[in-house]
């Protein structure tokens, strides 16, 4: 199997091999390790995040807030996988030499322009949309895509469905084309 693609890029079925490899592993350390199991994921990491903000700024909130009380706000090893899944993507772009620092990506600069605020204001409201529909699946795609097809969840397989099928409807009509 060759690493890497005719473009320079990583050979996906080796990418999914090693991410294949990473799931199996994370069980089973932390069943050994920490004596239960945890599955990969990353938008709990993201709620964790946003409370060690409003910590700064609002700490008698969070030690009131009932989900802080319950699930305490901590680095642990999936915070630490989301830190490295960043450090990872960098270092293979780097590697394949496709790193670039872009404001707008060409596909939104075509679409809706060279505005870098409409861009981050288009992708800070798409981020919300996202969190609260992790929230509402119970997990994040990479969550239910990895973890739960592991587990041959039946529930993992509608929401993950359910993620791609509403990814293209959005795609569809957040890119359409313009009628020439």
């Amino acid at each position: 199997m060759k690493l890497k693609t005719k473009d320079g890029g990583w050979n996906p079925y080796f990418a999914g091999a090693l991410v294949g490899i990473l799931a199996i592993a994370s069980v089973y350390a932390t069943t050994m390790l920490m004596g239960k199991t945890n599955y990969i994921g990353a938008s709990t990491t993201f709620v964790r995040a946003v409370g060690f903000v409003e910590q700064v700024f609002a700490s008698e909130r969070v030690a009131q807030n009932a989900y802080f009380a319950a699930t305490k706000i901590k680095v642990d090893w999936q915070f630490m996988l989301v830190i490295g899944i960043f450090l990872g993507a960098l270092v293979s772009s780097l590697t394949d030499k496709s790193f670039k620092l872009e404001k707008v990506p060409p596909i939104w600069q075509e679409r809706f322009g060279s505005s870098v605020t409409k861009r981050a204001v288009g992708a800070f409201l798409g981020g919300i949309v996202a969190m609260i529909g992790a929230r509402l699946a119970d997990g994040c795609p990479s969550g239910h895509g990895l973890s739960g097809v592991m587990q041959l969840s039946v529930s993992s397989f509608v929401a993950l469905g359910l993620f791609f099928v509403s990814g293209v409807v959005v795609a569809a009509l957040v890119y359409k084309r313009r009628a020439s």
